[in-house]
């Protein structure tokens, strides 16, 4: 059932699907493989192409560093036909950006590619949903996401069964070229399939408020810190969960299959979170997922246990597409007319992080040869994120006292 009067016939269920389709098809793309397959490769660039801690957390940096600088444009471009130009730009940097990795071994090089794929990765992770939800409103449908979202999930899967078949094949070199190569896979329903907006007026006709009151700046001030520390914890395994738990001796040369792991355990979630929150409230949620990846960060910190370590994958993969997604949602509903805006300034606390993480980790491997004390680190910052919820919710106490 629509909830806005729509200025278009209602779509046939078979036109919303091929929609959600390719917007899954462009976050395989641009973050499965142009962003997410660094992680399983890492083994493989330290060994055949030398690629040093240091540097592996610093290419780490620069593409979070293309992410936030594409997400902040993204923000300020307000029109839809420009948000859907950039989006096409996007599908086809991912699949350069991807396969011309393997034609360098060029560090400086490098980075530069990688921060063009961070760029690129806006496209399936704002843009595409962006679109996505547009479409779905315009043309009657209800506007839910969960099954984009799934793309996250489904594209740490494909990015990680992708490297786990060429590892004993293929030279990394030719292994970047064909994860470019698979990219044209899902190149082609991603630049086909999600159409072009319609030049019409705002959502919901021109003019259209709502009466939901906007949070004080002392909530959005505590939430942009809270998602800071999400970013912080996201990045850290999101970047070298695979090259940590590849030094384990059970899974020497295999670490890429645990990648899958955490794409199997990551592809329902937002489902599952989106569930809970509903059953116990969108900040209560948060914490738990918090917890829970908090858990998923120090295990390989503490313990060399196999079991425990593919937990630790399981949890990480389970939690980190809830934290986003659950975020989203919470926004949305506080900041109903304008939520562009106030996601602009989460992103950039979210981005900060993401580019400040992957080079202190780095740093920290390439003094001690472990990343121990960068996973002890990032399970505080984790805690003092869960502490803010904590704050966030005892004022949500008060003011449901107060009224």
């Amino acid at each position: 059932m629509p909830t806005r009067q729509s200025p278009h016939p209602i779509a046939s269920n078979g036109a919303r699907l091929r929609v959600l389709f390719a917007g899954i098809c462009a976050l395989i793309l641009t973050v499965g493989l142009a962003r997410f397959a660094y992680t399983p490769m890492l083994p493989v660039m330290h060994r055949e192409a030398g690629l040093t801690n240091l540097a592996a957390g610093w290419l780490a940096t620069f593409n979070y560093a293309g992410y936030i600088t594409g997400a902040l444009i993204a923000a300020a471009v307000g029109n839809l036909r420009q948000k859907f130009v950039m989006y096409r730009i996007g599908l086809v940097l991912a699949v350069v950006t991807t396969a011309a990795l393997g034609f360098t071994d060029n560090t400086a090089v490098w980075a530069v590619l990688r921060f063009v794929s961070g760029l690129s990765s806006t496209a399936g992770l704002l843009l595409a949903s962006g679109l996505a939800l547009n479409w779905l409103i315009r043309h009657g449908h209800r506007p839910e996401l969960g099954l984009h979202f799934t793309g996250l999930g489904l594209g740490v899967v494909v990015s990680g069964l992708a490297v786990g078949a060429m590892m004993d094949r293929l030279g990394w070199a030719q292994q970047w070229m064909g994860l470019g190569l698979l990219g044209l896979v899902f190149f082609v329903p991603a630049w086909l399939w999600l159409p072009s907006p319609a030049a019409s007026g705002p959502l919901g006709g021109a003019g259209a408020k709502t009466a939901v009151v906007p949070p004080p700046r002392r909530w959005m001030a505590l939430f942009i810190a809270v998602y800071f520390c999400a970013g912080f914890g996201y990045v850290i395994s999101a970047t070298f969960i695979v090259a940590i738990l590849d030094k384990l001796p059970a899974l020497a040369d295999k670490g890429g299959w645990v990648w899958v792991i955490v794409g199997l355990a990551a592809a329902p979630s937002s489902f599952v979170w989106d569930r809970l929150a509903r059953s116990m409230g969108e900040l209560q949620a948060l914490l738990l997922a918090f917890g829970l990846q908090t858990v998923s960060i120090i295990l390989p910190a503490m313990t060399l246990n196999l079991p425990l370590n593919l937990l630790s994958a399981v949890l990480y993969g389970g939690t980190f597409v809830g934290i986003v997604s659950l975020t989203l949602t919470l926004i949305g509903r506080s900041f109903p007319d304008n939520p562009a805006k106030a996601m602009a300034r989460l992103t950039l606390s979210y981005g900060v992080a993401q580019i400040v993480a992957p080079a202190m980790a780095g740093s920290i491997a390439a003094q001690t040869g472990s990343y121990r004390s960068a996973l002890v680190i990032t399970a505080v910052v984790m805690l003092a994120g869960m502490g803010l919820l904590l704050v966030m919710l005892r004022d949500a106490a008060r003011q449901a006292q107060r009224s």
